[in-house]
């Protein structure tokens, strides 16, 4: 039997319509790590990645530092390395991860009861994309690299599975066989549902795989999306 992920803040944080039928995220790591140099800095791999280090933005609340994967100009995931040690920056930070890699940018939504934390993330994020963006036009050939993987990539809909609660079903991106984006086409119209989603989202990106806890409050769409994910990656050719 797998643990429930309690949600009570969640649910309380996903009131917010950050994301209804759209979340697509990458691997996110929601807890802080040992503190990384406070001045921005970008590494290249060999196929065309950049990983991308910003500089911390102090709150009044904690420090906010992220690390942002660029495949060319596309985020591919992104990196909580400090955050302040708050139960709704905990829930927050999945939502913002979510809403990032959906809008390929750092125009996204403020979560309530996390602004604070939200303008850091936004502001730190958006300081990577330019770091980002100064290091693809120093270098043409990773962009060419990066524009090739993504052409490769391939999107697949999981079934479509009707619930006592409303229907589920996924839309899932895949770069060779890494889950790069799981974006929801139906789900079910519920505080509890909104919630939960994000966190399948994130633990989905980081799994790589539909073997992921079901969300505690939200087990009959847990269950469905697992279902649906499932279907998408046996799907995939």
């Amino acid at each position: 039997m797998k643990r429930a992920i309690p949600v009570v803040v969640l649910s309380i944080a996903g009131l917010v319509p950050v994301w209804l039928y759209q979340p697509s995220a990458e691997s996110s790591t929601v807890q802080a790590t040992t503190p990384a140099p406070s001045t921005s800095s970008s590494s290249s791999g060999s196929s065309g990645t950049n990983v991308v280090t910003t500089t911390t933005v102090d709150t009044e609340k904690g420090p906010v530092q992220l690390q942002v994967t660029f495949s060319g100009t596309k985020i591919t995931a992104v990196k909580m390395l400090q955050q302040p040690n708050h139960p709704q920056t905990t829930a927050a930070v999945p939502k913002l991860v979510a809403e990032t890699l959906e809008a390929q940018s750092a125009d996204i939504d403020t979560v309530s009861g996390a602004t604070i934390t939200s303008d850091a993330y936004k502001e730190s994020l958006q300081a990577a994309i330019d770091d980002n963006a100064k290091a693809a036009s120093a270098s043409p050939s990773a962009s060419a690299s990066a524009s090739a993987s993504e052409a490769s990539s391939q999107t697949v809909d999981g079934s479509a599975l009707s619930t006592e609660k409303g229907p589920v079903q996924v839309q899932v991106t895949f770069s060779g066989t890494k889950i790069t984006a799981v974006k929801m086409l139906q789900q079910p119209n519920h505080p509890q549902t909104t919630a939960a989603v994000p966190v399948l989202v994130a633990e989905t990106l980081e799994a790589q795989s539909a073997d992921i806890d079901t969300v505690s409050g939200a087990t009959i769409t847990s269950e469905a999306y697992k279902e649906s994910l499932q279907a998408a990656i046996d799907a995939r050719g």
